[in-house]
């Protein structure tokens, strides 16, 4: 497993939170470790998905994100 942190523009509330919850559970072999308003941190299996595909799962959720330096 892998750790991938995110920030994350575009959250305000409980519900952008739930929001990216939801959309990065759905991803295969994703595990959400905490998502907070601004920033999300998953740890992840290289082999079922890329932290691309989990940006873009974000994104597809109505927010920007990209991985934290």
């Amino acid at each position: 497993m892998s750790k991938l942190e995110l920030d994350i523009e575009g959250m305000s509330c409980g519900h952008c939170v739930a929001a990216v919850s939801e959309a990065l559970q759905e991803l295969p072999g994703v595990n959400v470790e905490q998502v907070r308003i601004g920033a999300a941190e998953v740890t992840y299996e290289p082999a079922q998905v890329s932290p691309e595909e989990i940006v873009l799962a974000v994104e597809d959720a109505g927010y920007t994100a990209q991985p934290r330096a």
